[in-house]
């Protein structure tokens, strides 16, 4: 994993943010953005702990609000040389499916306890360096991928610990809003863990991150519980202290 001090060399850092169009079958669903905020944001939080704070939010558009109506915002605050979750802040409304949890990681890292709506619900024993849904995903970007290759790392949802697992299946050229892009195809074991977005039974999740050294997630595609959607790059800002 990398550490605090080679966290300056991470694929990202405060100030990215990546935005998206979502597609549901064929009919443009809503917008997506995942950033990583300023630092002070995570400082406030966490009462002076440094930490990376991780942001993603999903919205409808007024046509799907009418009868699916989504408005997710999930937030994670991971240590700089993202070792470790802090911090994880759900606020999930899909349709009539709401839930809204918060995970804290106890200091030693051994224990993540989840609270809803104030009041501790569950208690999970976790691995040492155990990461929450969000920030598994920008623990995997730290990684240098190639064909072949199987990542594992402990994640927790609050309710369960398990060894999250992903592999890179293939590399593929692929277009997008945003341009082309040469990537790899990773697919994540999701049905142990819940993720952005509620998904059916039995979904399988595929995620096209680029080959080169910034590791950026292009498309998303997935099948959720009212269909299928595809989540792909219309733009890209990089971290403040890069060009």
């Amino acid at each position: 994993m990398a550490t605090a001090a080679g966290a300056s060399q991470l694929p990202f850092g405060p100030g990215e943010k990546i935005s998206y169009d979502i597609s549901w079958t064929f009919i443009r669903a809503g917008s997506a953005t995942l950033e990583v905020l300023p630092e002070s944001a995570a400082v406030a939080e966490l009462e002076g702990k440094k930490a990376l704070h991780i942001r993603a939010l999903a919205k409808s558009t007024p046509f799907i609000d009418t009868f699916y109506k989504v408005r997710d915002s999930i937030e994670s605050w991971v240590d700089p040389g993202v070792t470790r979750a802090y911090l994880y802040k759900k606020n999930q409304s899909e349709g009539d499916y709401v839930r809204n949890y918060t995970i804290r990681f106890d200091s030693s890292g051994s224990v993540a306890y989840r609270y809803s709506k104030g009041a501790l619900k569950n208690a999970v024993i976790t691995p040492q360096g155990c990461f929450d849904p969000l920030s598994m995903l920008f623990l995997f970007r730290t990684k240098p991928l190639a064909l072949g290759y199987e990542f594992a790392a402990p994640v927790t949802d609050g309710e369960k610990a398990v060894v999250g697992r992903a592999r890179v299946l293939r590399r593929e050229k692929i277009s997008t809003p945003a341009g082309e892009f040469d990537t790899f195809l990773v697919e994540p074991e999701v049905k142990e863990i819940g993720g952005v977005f509620r998904k059916s039974p039995n979904a399988t999740l595929h995620v096209w991150i680029t080959a080169d050294a910034r590791r950026i997630p292009v498309r998303v595609q997935s099948k959720v519980v009212v269909g299928h959607f595809t989540m792909e790059m219309t733009g890209y800002e990089p971290p403040n202290d890069r060009p």
